[in-house]
Parts: structure tokens; sequence; C-alpha cells
């Protein structure tokens, strides 16, 4: 039995199944219970925390990332903590890699702490396919699954994310205003998120019919943050493929930093002769020169509006099962063009 099968069976939604098992006063006498009859037949055990039999909340979330050394994960993780700790709430780390058997077994790890949910920390979680996804749908029955950066539509999993398509899709038309269409497209994974910018850069290019603007799209499959690989990434790019490109948009900041350093090994001069995009608006940013143009994926306010979503669930409350914040452009020296820093 699950919180799903108990809403069927009692004629009542999930959400005022956790008022019950939350002992939430809000709930009508006689719909309780009815509820706890259910619960009684089928002698439901309510998930880690107990809320149903009298027993306090531990007050602890599971956070999952893959990769802690990585800028927008840690940083993710550390505003999340910031977030929790200020609600009263203490978090458990764990740092998956990319395997999916690994991700598997260490959201069964967390799921044995006994916690009140699970933060999943970035869209590698979400795989393209059900067998990928199927260990979310498992857990999600158990206790409320919140994805950062990334959408899956299903009971009791909640998310909250960037709007990157038209994120990337905006860069790209900023650069294409400016006369530069001959752009290079780095990224480095095939995650939603991925996928998305991708999507994204592409709508552009396609909307301006820039003719095989595909032969340009690469993806870098080494270390992200050894920026000077990237930089011989990007060399061997323009000198054996013989493609010639003026502009560079990154999928993150490390790409684009390691596309500035290209430029300067070749002695091009950044934005004249190569303008760069990077994204995420990360401390890297300001730690080059020029310092770089990037999206800035609201990733504080995500944050912030993940913890806000995941404590109205565990008080039962109905909420939006998907947050989508827009993306803005922070245009600094590594472009010739000029928007509005909103």
């Amino acid at each position: 039995m699950t919180i799903y099968d108990i809403s069927k069976k009692a004629g009542v939604s999930i959400a005022t199944v956790s008022r019950v098992l939350n002992g939430s006063d809000k709930v009508r006498p006689a719909t309780r219970k009815k509820v706890m009859d259910i619960i009684e037949q089928y002698d439901y055990t309510p998930n880690a925390f107990a809320r149903g039999m009298g027993l306090r909340s531990l007050q602890t979330v599971g956070i999952l990332c893959a990769d802690s050394s990585d800028l927008f994960l840690a940083k993710a993780v550390y505003c999340l903590e910031e977030e929790l700790q200020a609600n009263g709430y203490e978090s458990l780390l764990c740092c998956t890699g990319y395997n999916l058997d690994i991700k598997q077994s260490y959201l069964n790890l967390i799921l044995s702490k006994k916690v009140d949910a699970v933060i999943l920390v970035g869209s590698n979680f979400i795989g393209e396919t059900d067998r990928e996804n199927q260990y979310i749908k498992d857990i999600s029955a158990q206790i409320p699954i919140m994805l950062l950066n990334a959408s899956y539509d299903y009971p009791n999993v909640y998310s909250t994310l960037c709007d990157d398509y038209t994120a990337m899709y905006e860069a790209t038309r900023s650069m294409l205003d400016a006369g530069i269409d001959d752009i290079l497209y780095l990224y480095n994974s095939v995650s939603y998120s991925g996928r998305r910018k991708l999507e994204g850069f592409s709508a552009a290019m396609r909307e301006r019919h820039i003719a095989d603007f595909d032969r340009r799209i690469r993806m870098y499959e080494g270390d992200p943050q050894q920026m000077d690989d990237i930089a011989s990434f990007v060399e061997h790019i323009a000198r054996n493929d013989g493609i010639v490109f003026h502009g560079v948009i990154a999928s993150e900041d490390p790409l684009a930093i390691g596309a500035m350093k290209y430029a300067g090994r070749q002695g091009l001069s950044v934005p004249e002769d190569l303008s760069v995009i990077g994204y995420n608006n990360s401390m890297l940013t300001t730690c080059c020169t020029p310092e770089l143009t990037s999206v800035d994926n609201r990733l504080e306010t995500q944050t912030h509006q993940l913890v806000q979503t995941l404590l109205g669930v565990l008080a039962g409350e109905e909420l939006p099962k998907q947050s989508v914040f827009s993306g803005r452009l922070i245009t600094r020296g590594s472009t010739i063009f000029q928007t509005e820093n909103q």
C-alpha cells in the first residue's frame, strides 16, 4: 500500500491523506475517519517519519548530487542547505556520480535514513526512458521527490527549474543580432538541461536560416574543469576540421573559459575577434580577462522556491508540480553587444 492507494480507496486527494498523516486539523472528522479506516484495514505503515502514528518528523531531508566538485552543483547544495537550516531542517548529502545503478543505490540508502523528502540536484537524474526513471517513481510512492533544474511529471514529484530552452535561444539571438552567425556551440552533457539548451540554440539558428549550423555543434567529453584541455579541443576543431567561427556559445561556463584560453593561444582578441557566451553565471565569469558574458539561471531563486514548495508539501498543502524561472543574459567584456542586465 502507498499513499496513492489509500487516496483512491478512500476517495480523497493525496493531499488530504497527507494532512491526515500529519495530524492536520484542516480535515473534517468524517473524512479523517474514512482515511484512518483504510489505513487500519490494509495495515498501512506511513513513510519513514511515521507522521500518522504520533511520532515527530525527523526534520531531515536527503540531498543527492552527481558531483560536488561541479561549480553549479556545489553552489546549489550550499544554497539548499542554507534554506533548509533556516527552516529547521537538517540534510544528508550523497554524491552519486553519473552511473544509474549507483544513483539508485544511494537513493535507497538515503531513504533508509528515515528522511522526510529527497532533493535531486541537477538534471542528470532524469533519464530519457521509463526504465531510467523507474527508481524515482518507486521512491516517490513513499516520500516527496524534489527536482532542482529538471522536470518530471509524476505524482509526488515536484520540479523547480530554469527555462533553459528560452534562455539559450535568447542568448543565441543576441549574438546573431550582433552580426555573428558562424557560432561554435560547445556542450558536455545530454542531460535534461543539456538537451533543452541545445534545442534552444538550434531553434535560434534555424529561425535565421543559418546553413550547416549543426557542423559547429560539438560535444566535449573530457573533464569540464580542465580548461586547458577544452582550449586544445577548440583548437583541434579550428585546425583539423576546417570550421571557421567568430563566436562561441557554451552550455557551461568552464567550456566558455576554455574557448577564451584558445583565443589567447591564437593571439585572438576577445571580443573583437571572438565573442564568447557561457551559461550558469558562475564565479568563473569574473575570474578571467575580459570577464565572461553568461546566462544567469537564477539558482538562488530556484533553491528558495524549491524549499518553500517542499515545506508546503510536507504540510499537506496542494501546490504546483512545477515552478519555472526565466534565465537572463548578463553581459560582460567577452561580447561586443550589450543587453540590459535585468
